[in-house]
């Protein structure tokens, strides 16, 4: 195959950026790097490992086989990978122009009080539901079932970290529970809608989530990362993520220095999540308790979707 060092190409010839206009053109850019390259999947991954990346073999076969637009981390990994790491800045701002392109953010009526998100951009779809009239009984016999479960399960004994409420929560491996729905943990998976082709923090049942786990990480101050460790993927840190994305949701992100910071605020036997950089909270979109809703940035409104319980694990 000759040389693997970083290869000189040439973007108007093998792996033309500037023409890409969808996600399918940007993979098949990538499916055209990795035959210049001439490396096999396992090989990549060899190569990123070497320098200190992380590209399982598994997860690029995916991303190639697929049409959605892989992580920042993964794609600079990749180009890395296959020397064309002189161009990663022009490969990473190809994806982010594309991701702008498809960017959908969260919308909730105005007159539910307990969630916020930024008005809707014409055209973009609904990320998530809106609460009907019809649904207002059931919500409400829901939530005081709930909070009733809510406080039986606080009485029960075990290492939880609600008896730290006058200070920080313990540090260290933890699960995170929507308090609401005691049953779930905050954990990694897609959103509903299928407008992002990379894991977020959702709530799924706890049994079914063994992966990832969950690290308090003290950065001083009272601020803590969340890191989550994944036996593929590696560790990564929830980030709140930007209008080029689904904004206000939370990503991992490999890169934990850039790993938004979080400050744990006590209330009521509960947790409140803030990130360091706004003064919003972390709540469930549209304010839902079912199965697989999504983590979100919110106005902090002192709702029931704003509150959290740790355990340690």
């Amino acid at each position: 195959m000759g040389n693997v060092g970083e290869l000189s190409l040439d973007e108007d010839e093998d792996v033309p950026l500037h023409d890409v206009r969808d996600a399918a053109g940007f993979i098949a850019a990538m499916k055209r790097l990795k035959a210049r390259s001439g490396l096999t999947y396992r090989e990549l991954e060899e190569r990123a490992a070497r320098r200190g990346d992380v590209l399982a073999r598994s997860t690029l076969a995916d991303i190639l086989r697929r049409t959605s637009m892989p992580r920042p981390e993964v794609l600079a990994a990749f180009v890395r990978a296959c020397g064309d790491g002189a161009r990663l800045d022009a490969w990473l701002a190809t994806r982010d122009r594309l991701a702008a392109a498809h960017t959908v953010e969260a919308s909730v009526p105005a007159r539910d009080a307990e969630t916020y998100a930024p008005r809707q951009p014409e055209g973009a779809a609904l990320v998530r539901l809106r609460r009907t009239k019809g649904s207002t009984l059931a919500g409400a016999l829901t939530l005081a079932i709930a909070m009733l479960a809510l406080a039986a399960w606080v009485l029960l004994p075990g290492d939880t970290a609600e008896r730290g409420t006058q200070g920080a929560p313990v540090d260290g491996w933890v699960t995170i529970h929507p308090a609401r729905t005691v049953d779930l943990c905050l954990t990694d998976g897609r959103d509903r809608d299928g407008a992002y082709d990379s894991a977020v923090a959702v709530q799924l049942p706890c049994a079914q989530a063994p992966v990832p786990r969950t690290y308090l990480e003290p950065m001083g101050e009272g601020l803590y990362r969340i890191q989550w460790h994944h036996p593929q993927m590696g560790k990564g840190c929830l980030t709140v993520m930007g209008a080029n994305q689904i904004k206000g949701m939370l990503e991992p992100r490999q890169d934990c220095a850039q790993g938004t910071l979080f400050r744990w605020e006590a209330t009521a036997g509960t947790f409140r999540l803030r990130p360091a950089t706004s003064g919003g909270c972390i709540g469930i979109v549209g304010n839902d308790t079912t199965v697989g809703a999504e983590a979100i940035e919110e106005r902090c409104s002192g709702g029931a979707d704003q509150r959290f319980l740790i355990r340690t694990s």
